[in-house]
């Protein structure tokens, strides 16, 4: 339990604390103005007190910042380990925390995180040593709800931010189940979460391009790699010709030299089917035909003249024919003898270009050389880009699969540890039905079930939307966590609601509440602070129950400048 609240602020109003329920109350003085309410009497300041007492965080717009309060410590002297323990802390050395503790009673500053490590232990024995394990921080805001955390929303969680992983780890360890399988949730969430921003990324934008499909990936990475591997057989049977340029350029030439005494030979042959034409033509006319010419010409000659002369002409046309026939046998002669001569040196140079040809066939040029070494390394690049891309898709498109699987196998092993842990469950749930049937007549109930992602609480009740029922969801949630870490031995001991619970609530369910959490404390032997407006608390009476014997001697009200917790004004 906590015994008081100190500090060395001249003005600030110091707190002391009985065993069970404990009532702190904000009046209004008949002095105060319209404008001036209890809002910052000091209420919520005694939760986030206590909270920097016990290892909260200090940052530049924490309470304890502010410089009226900066430079001053607080303190408090609560149960830890059975033994009343004083500890002080100040805003100027919030990484320090002194701490007085039996049995020697000496004081001893250490770090804020070995302060809540050791309280850690002696509350909720936790062990450090696991990576992942509940904080001090994140089980004790279910003992001391904050409404700047923004605590008054649903029963199962202490903060607005709180993660599911955080939430559900923190209430499985409460509740005395395997809460190491929240963990391995929250790894699966982690996982599933970097998989679809990597699934949006890879859908859009230029980093759709790096990754794609495994299937159209896998066609391409093969094609790419037939490429690289014809690739580098060519490089590796290539062979350097430094005169490669002077051999190409001589097999060009013989080829147009081949080409010119082809077309030579094409034309001597035409001659020659010309010339053995005119040979077969060529013969003296026969006597017959020339008698009618020189009859036709009306000319009569005597008949031995006319013998002599057709010998004569005879003899000269046979004269030409045989002169003819020689000049055509002989040009006939000349065009054999050019086309064999042409022959032999189309044989000859067709040897060379044959002989160039395959020294070029087996041979490359530099030139051709590099540009072939940087195309496979162009491919190389590219065959690695490919996998890279491949074994990415393949992964994402895998590691859905896996992660449905790890979520199935949660779903068993939270199964198994509800069905073995089927005793503390039950506990819970009379524990809040209980609760909450001395505060409505139609009780509201707790179901715990184990759903793909973990554990799950719901709380159904009649008329649960309205602000007032949910917050009395809490009340009986805050209650039934009590009574269950009572039965385990863990937990600070105390509860703490600020004012804000009650907001919305009927009156007689607030007397009701506050009746039946100072039975409850005084069954189980824990202590219930409350923090509330006078004029809330006094609404309504129940019968057999007098707030007023639970109610604190210190007064906080806002109507007047030193009417606060600190006893001064600042911002």
């Amino acid at each position: 339990m906590i015994h008081t609240l100190y500090s060395n602020l001249p003005t600030f109003k110091h707190i002391n604390f009985q065993p069970g329920l404990n009532v702190l109350l904000a009046q209004k003085s008949s002095g105060a103005t319209q404008k001036q309410t209890r809002n910052r009497a000091g209420k919520t300041s005694v939760i986030e007190l206590i909270h920097f007492l016990l290892g909260a965080d200090s940052a530049k717009d924490s309470l304890f910042q502010a410089e009226a309060l900066r430079e001053h410590h607080f303190g408090m002297i609560c149960d830890i380990g059975g033994m009343p323990t004083r500890v002080e802390r100040s805003g100027a050395t919030k990484g320090k925390v002194r701490i007085t503790a039996p049995p020697n009673g000496k004081p001893e500053t250490i770090t804020n995180p070995e302060w809540t490590r050791r309280l850690g232990k002696h509350w909720f024995g936790l062990n450090s040593s696991p990576e992942r394990a509940p904080t001090l921080r994140s089980l004790f805001a279910y003992f001391a709800r904050r409404q700047n955390s923004g605590a008054f929303t649903t029963p199962e969680k202490q903060a607005t931010m709180q993660q599911t992983g955080d939430q559900q780890m923190a209430l499985m360890y409460l509740l005395g189940l395997d809460w190491p399988i929240a963990v391995d949730w929250q790894q699966v969430r982690e996982r599933e979460r970097t998989l679809e921003e990597l699934r949006k990324a890879a859908g859009a934008g230029a980093f759709g391009s790096i990754i794609g499909k495994a299937a159209d990936l896998r066609t391409q990475l093969v094609l790419a790699d037939g490429r690289l591997k014809a690739l580098q057989t060519e490089l590796a049977t290539f062979k350097v010709l430094d005169e490669y340029r002077s051999l190409e350029e001589e097999a060009s030439q013989l080829t147009r030299n081949l080409n010119v005494l082809a077309n030579q030979n094409t034309l001597d042959r035409t001659a020659i089917r010309d010339i053995e034409t005119a040979l077969a033509a060529e013969e003296a006319p026969p006597l017959s035909d020339l008698e009618q010419i020189y009859h036709a010409a009306g000319v009569e000659l005597p008949p031995g003249l006319i013998r002599q002369r057709y010998d004569d002409v005879r003899a000269f046309h046979e004269s030409v024919v045989r002169n003819r026939q020689s000049y055509l046998q002989s040009e006939l002669t000349a065009a054999h003898t050019r086309i064999d001569v042409r022959e032999q040196d189309k044989a000859r140079l067709d040897n060379r270009r044959a002989e160039v040809m395959g020294i070029l066939q087996s041979h490359g040029a530099l030139d051709q050389f590099q540009r072939l070494q940087a195309e496979a390394s162009t491919q190389a690049a590219l065959v690695t880009t490919l996998r890279q891309r491949f074994e990415a898709a393949e992964k994402l498109e895998g590691t859905r699969n896996e992660l449905d699987i790890e979520r199935n196998l949660l779903a068993l092993r939270l199964r198994r540890d509800f069905s073995e842990q089927s005793g503390r469950l039950a506990d819970a749930i009379h524990a809040f039905e209980e609760t909450s049937s001395q505060l409505y007549e139609s009780a509201g109930s707790m179901l715990i079930e184990e759903t793909q992602n973990g554990p799950q609480l719901k709380f159904p009740m009649q008329g649960s939307r309205s602000k007032g029922i949910k917050n009395m969801q809490i009340f009986c949630f805050d209650m039934m966590l009590m009574r269950l870490c009572h039965q385990r031995g863990i937990g600070p001991g105390f509860l703490v609601h600020d004012s804000h619970l009650f907001d919305g609530v009927d009156g007689r369910q607030v007397i009701r509440a506050l009746r039946v959490g100072a039975q409850t404390a005084n069954e189980l032997g824990f202590q219930y602070l409350v923090t509330m407006n006078e004029d809330d608390a006094f609404k309504e009476t129940e019968a057999g129950f007098d707030l007023g014997e639970y109610v604190l001697p210190v007064r906080l009200t806002d109507a007047t400048e030193d009417g606060g917790l600190f006893g001064v004004r600042f911002d």
